[in-house]
């Protein structure tokens, strides 16, 4: 297991633990962590997301399928913050969402907070419960299993 890591982590920090970049790295920050257990990071959504140019231009709203994104991305920086290289030169892929309900609009401006939990591990592989609010009021929740595989 690795050190406790300094909190908050910013985006310098959480680009070296995960290999998405522009425009799909979806966290800005990581606020808390307890290993092997959960982590509390946050998005926050700007009008000037790419994805808003064809996403309801006239009333912007950010696509659930990226909100489930950020809740994996999120889940990943648990893993590895947790354990240290889950896999030497592997990387970590979406392999199941389950259960996503969807409860209110993200829209710009606003701040998303998104905790997630781990639920089981199963060899290489870790099923989350993700939640996602914007001011305390849960706006996304789902399942999400992630696999690590070499690369």
């Amino acid at each position: 297991m690795s050190a406790t890591p300094t909190l908050p982590i910013d985006v310098t920090g959480i680009r070296k633990l995960l290999p998405h970049r522009f425009p799909f790295l979806l966290v800005d920050r990581v606020l808390e962590f307890e290993a092997n257990h959960r982590v509390l990071c946050h998005k926050c959504v700007s009008a000037n997301e790419n994805y808003f140019q064809g996403h309801f231009p006239e009333q912007p709203v950010m696509p659930g399928v990226l909100v489930i994104e950020a809740l994996a991305q999120a889940g990943g920086i648990l893993s590895h913050l947790s354990r240290g290289d889950l896999v030497p030169g592997g990387i970590s892929y979406l392999v199941k969402v389950d259960g996503a309900k969807f409860s209110r609009m993200v829209v710009p401006g606003d701040r998303l907070e998104l905790e997630v939990t781990i639920k089981r591990e199963i060899r290489n592989m870790t099923l989350y419960l993700g939640i996602a609010r914007v001011d305390g009021e849960q706006v996304a929740c789902a399942e999400i299993l992630c696999a690590e595989v070499k690369g």
